[in-house]
């Protein structure tokens, strides 16, 4: 049998060319799933809601039932656990050592939803087009929303940062790097995009359809796992550090404190 399938290298299943297929994959102009019958959307935006709420329910569960439970001398969950969360508190520290709080919580939330929503994908989760195809749910970042979204939320956490510790003056410090929202956002969906045009390429050509996939597939996701939620965390971290650094004094400032300090 896979002898014949080979050989006879059916086409006839192939309902749109490589052409649109691409295109789709950036435009999302076809392949669209009805949200509960209301609208339809990006099956993108499909991916973004089941791994926020896959994510959302895990952390629960871990919160509620293992926290509790955690000892002074850690298990493996909980040995794994601490080591991820103090792997991005550190990062949040040693490139804001004066704001670090919430920079800490922020990328490692951001974090693991690049580096697992990018996995999702392997996952193999199915949706049923609006035209009744059905089609492997994407990364959430594989639709250019998702990854202008998140670019946004990350400059905000930078503005906020910048003002809470310097005012108008961190303010006017991250405004200057206004097109870091765009940079980012293009960058995550450029990586992801680049995974899923290959993947789908291979799988679109029937020699090439058994077996290699796989592990192309496998390669593409965890590369780009890895890549873009560290030069997510890195990009937030040093933008957040820089613009809320304390504001140095100036020679003539110093000079004006000193009296003032051998007086008392």
């Amino acid at each position: 049998m896979f002898a014949g399938v080979l050989l006879t290298n059916n086409q006839a299943e192939k309902h749109e060319t490589v052409k649109e297929m691409m295109r789709d994959a950036v435009m999302h102009d076809v392949n669209k799933i009805s949200f509960f019958g209301i609208k339809d959307v990006n099956p993108g935006l499909i991916s973004a809601f089941t791994v926020t709420a896959i994510m959302l329910t895990f952390a629960l569960i871990v919160r509620l039932f293992a926290i509790p439970k955690f000892k002074r001398i850690p298990g493996k969950f909980q040995l794994i656990l601490e080591e991820v969360v103090r792997l991005f508190d550190n990062f949040a520290k040693k490139n804001s050592p004066h704001r670090n709080g919430f920079l800490g919580a922020y990328i490692f939330g951001a974090g693991m939803y690049i580096f697992f929503g990018t996995l999702f994908e392997l996952l193999g989760f199915q949706g049923i087009t609006t035209t009744g195809h059905s089609i492997t749910l994407p990364a959430p970042l594989s639709d250019i929303n998702g990854a202008i979204a998140l670019g946004f939320l990350s400059y905000s956490v930078i503005l906020s940062g910048g003002i809470r510790a310097n005012g108008l003056r961190g303010l006017g410090t991250a405004l200057k790097d206004f097109s870091m929202p765009l940079s980012m956002s293009f960058r995550l969906f450029g990586s992801m995009l680049s995974g899923v045009l290959v993947t789908e390429l291979v799988y679109y050509y029937l020699y090439l359809s058994f077996g290699l996939p796989i592990i192309i597939g496998v390669l593409f996701t965890l590369v780009h796992a890895l890549v873009q939620t560290y030069v997510l965390v890195m990009l937030t971290s040093s933008s957040y550090g820089e613009v809320s650094k304390p504001k140095q004094q100036t020679k003539k400032e110093i000079c004006r404190q000193e009296p003032a300090v051998r007086g008392l």
